[in-house]
């Protein structure tokens, strides 16, 4: 019988917060030490131009995973005449951010902040919270050339709370490449999402450039929870993130072993990635059992040739709660989508491959949650 996935994978004074240890393989990875004398807002994280995908946390619970995810960018005004109109263009119709002058979100009522979004995690009632981490990158090189010194950090706010300094705790992906200059950092913030549960946070200040240029402005954030509850399924639950770019021979690549589902298992996998634009088909995530062909994944917001299509989409086909909430996203991509096709023959095995043929696009993040065999 199959399990209800239920909320299985979901939408998801300033003080300085960072960690320093991640759930890898291997043990801890320390952060890059902050400079001599100098304080914890002060400090550059290490930068690499790309970062294989790699573990990032693993387990076996009762539970799931949800998230929360939005843009700090924008579009401000059509370049042409004959270009969709930017409201149009929010409101879903196909159109890349290159075509568009591209400005800043700023939900907030703080003069400090020049961009800021919100969105809700929506945990169900009575879960734990055992693991969140922070995600967030975009590119630095449009009308204006952002430096990359301020990477690594960005201002985020509990529900109902302050801002607080959030610091990457690992190697930040940096790489100036295909008329872009691309980055992705991200943090633990489980002690910050454990005390305060589910509702709407908010992430300010990242590391975006607003403008025009042939790559076009583009960036948001994605803020992954991995929660423990009793009475839910018994599941396999990862997070796996890396930075690099997809195109013609740059397939993004991750394989899990030593899952044990079973056949007709229930399953969700969460993706995040940059720069993809709506309408330009040729990129896909497939995923195999090693059984069989692989499958293509996507669902109505999601075509399968165009799965990264600016879009921060929900597998049941709910608006994700946040703000703002523009269908297109011009070119962020936080995505939820079923895996089921792809588990009914059950196996101990899974290889996920995200492609772009077309599109210059970027990948960040892969998050899956799976029924285990009992």
């Amino acid at each position: 019988m199959r399990n209800s996935l239920g909320l299985l994978l979901r939408r998801g004074t300033v003080s300085a917060f960072s960690l320093a240890s991640l759930c890898v393989p291997g043990g801890p990875v320390a952060a890059a030490p902050a400079p001599p004398g100098a304080d914890a807002g002060a400090r550059v994280a290490a930068e690499a131009e790309g970062l294989p995908f790699a573990q990032r946390y693993r387990a076996l619970r009762h539970g799931g995973i949800v998230r929360a995810a939005n843009v700090s960018v924008t579009c401000r005004g059509p370049l042409a005449p004959t270009t969709v109109s930017c409201p149009a263009a929010q409101a879903g119709a196909a159109a890349p951010n290159d075509g568009f002058d591209m400005f800043y979100t700023d939900v907030d009522s703080d003069p400090n902040t020049y961009n800021s979004s919100r969105a809700t995690v929506a945990l169900p009632a009575g879960a734990e919270v055992a693991y969140a981490r922070l995600y967030w990158g975009g590119n630095l090189r449009a009308g204006e050339q952002k430096p990359p010194r301020d990477n690594g950090r960005v201002l985020f706010a509990e529900p109902g709370g302050r801002y607080k300094e959030v610091l990457a705790d690992t190697v930040v992906g940096h790489r100036v490449a295909r008329d872009a200059d691309a980055y992705q950092a991200s943090a633990d913030v489980t002690p910050l999402v454990r005390s305060s549960g589910a509702g709407a946070y908010t992430v300010a200040q990242v590391n975006v450039a607003m403008g025009h240029s042939a790559a076009g402005a583009w960036g948001g954030w994605t803020l992954v929870v991995a929660y423990e509850k009793e009475s839910e399924p018994l599941r396999h639950l990862a997070v796996w993130d890396g930075f690099g770019p997809l195109g013609p021979g740059d397939d993004q690549v991750v394989r899990m072993h030593d899952l044990d589902f079973p056949a007709g298992a229930a399953g969700r996998v969460g993706l995040v990635a940059y720069d993809g634009d709506r309408g330009r088909t040729g990129d896909s995530l497939t995923v195999s059992d090693g059984w069989g062909l692989p499958v293509p994944l996507g669902d109505g917001a999601n075509p399968r040739d165009d799965v990264l299509n600016s879009t921060i989409g929900e597998a049941d086909g709910t608006a994700s709660a946040r703000t703002p909430s523009y269908p297109n996203t011009l070119g962020y991509d936080s995505d939820v989508l079923d895996l089921d096709e792809g588990l009914r023959f059950g196996g101990d095995r899974l290889e996920f491959r995200l492609a772009s043929r077309r599109d210059a696009a970027w990948a960040g993040a892969l998050f899956v949650a799976v029924d285990a065999k009992r």
